[in-house]
């Protein structure tokens, strides 16, 4: 193996949320990508590339191909939530280490996680797949409103919903199937138990079958009956680590997940941990970004030496927090005006817009998602988690955008 091993990574994604992890893997490894558009921002951490389809299986694996062809490989990984299953295959044809593609299905497939934590006694929601809205009626009386409606293979809480009685259901229904349509795992939609308690997620590693928990991480979530995530906080002394670490064990043996890195998100019901969905990948909205600063474990550079076969050090380097803020209007329109005219003090780790003046932003509340309605993020560190989700909610309110509303809006 040469000194600085070459690793294949599949879609780099966004360069605001996930450019941190490319940065952090070309710091190690050369990196070739496979893209679905011609590099731009990551080209000073690339060596090699090919733009290739990503939603065509074959055209990946032959383009993958091509690219082993070019370079020896050590390994191949992807955080993209859509390529984790086209990813594992393309490694197996190469004979390159991953977590079986038919495992990786099956986390994609929330209905086929929730039998498999049933067969195993992981505590997890009660839930039913079901094809009509009729179905869906059914499943929800014989579970008790409320209920949570969502499509069987999808990401980042689109299409789902809270339903609190029957007259909201035939609306929760239809935005569901719509998303649901869009799987390629399943288009069918889950009607599942409302799991009642704050909400986390548990950032896990997993090498050769041994699986370490590293940090959990605390949620703020939108009020119904949308799920929209509005903010984050890791805390590297955070107790309910070890609350939840053999249940995130559990999860994941019951997947028969044997390597990588996992974002598991619960519910904690009277105290007590329920599963909500595994998701077989580096976590969104900068949470890696998160754990590095409260315990200097880096998972993206985990997650590539994992996909080479080689243990990750795991050892935390500091014992501190921070938190992410993630930003959105007060109302759906044109973006006319965003700024940051706050302090900048050495706690805020950085402010970022994802949009400009001229945008459209639609949130959840009027049929957008968190990929139409945000409009950034900034985060902070402290000592604690407590304080360092203060100081985000200090600093956003600093952040000023204003935008003109669509006529009809209410002012």
């Amino acid at each position: 193996m040469p000194a600085r091993p070459v690793v294949l990574v599949v879609a780099p994604g966004d360069e605001s949320y996930r450019g941190y992890c490319l940065e952090q893997v070309a710091a190690a490894y050369d990196v070739v990508l496979l893209t679905g558009a011609e590099p731009s921002w990551e080209k000073p951490h690339i060596t090699d590339h090919a733009v290739v389809n990503l939603s065509d299986p074959a055209a990946l694996l032959a383009a993958g191909r091509a690219l082993a062809g070019r370079h020896d490989l050590a390994g191949v990984m992807t955080w993209d939530e859509w390529s984790v299953v086209p990813t594992a295959r393309l490694a197996r044809q190469l004979g390159l280490p991953t977590t079986a593609p038919e495992v990786m299905q099956g986390c994609r497939n929330k209905a086929t996680a929730r039998s498999l934590f049933a067969r195993h006694g992981v505590p997890s929601a009660a839930s039913v797949s079901v094809r009509t809205r009729q179905e869906a009626e059914a499943a929800a009386e014989r579970i008790g409103y409320p209920v949570v409606l969502k499509p069987a293979s999808h990401a980042g809480a689109i299409g789902v919903r809270r339903v609190d009685d029957r007259g909201q259901l035939t609306a929760a229904y239809q935005a569901a199937e719509r998303t649901a349509g869009q799987g390629t795992e399943s288009t069918s939609v889950l009607v599942e138990e409302f799991l009642d308690g704050p909400e986390i997620s548990v950032e896990c590693v997993t090498y050769r079958g041994a699986t370490t928990v590293v940090a959990v991480n605390r949620k703020t979530i939108s009020p119904p009956p949308h799920f929209e995530q509005l903010a984050h906080s890791v805390d590297a002394d955070d107790p309910l680590r070890e609350t939840v670490a053999p249940t995130a064990r559990a999860a994941i043996n019951a997947l028969g997940i044997t390597d990588g890195v996992s974002h598991i998100e619960m519910r904690l019901v009277e105290g007590r941990p329920r599963l909500i969905e595994v998701n077989a990948r580096l976590a969104g909205d900068m949470i890696g970004h998160l754990v590095r600063l409260a315990t200097g474990i880096d998972l993206v550079r985990a997650a590539a030496e994992i996909g080479c076969d080689r243990a990750p050090d795991l050892t935390p380097t500091r014992s501190s927090a921070a938190a992410i803020r993630l930003l959105y209007p007060d109302t759906s329109g044109t973006l006319t005006r965003l700024t940051y005219d706050g302090p900048c003090p050495t706690w805020l780790d950085r402010v970022q817009f994802q949009c400009r003046p001229g945008d459209q932003l639609l949130l959840p509340a009027d049929g957008g998602n968190l990929y139409t309605g945000r409009i950034g993020y900034l985060i902070t560190t402290a000592a604690t988690g407590q304080q360092a989700r203060a100081r985000a909610e200090r600093a956003a309110r600093g952040v000023v955008a204003v935008l003109d509303q669509p006529p009809g809006t209410a002012a």
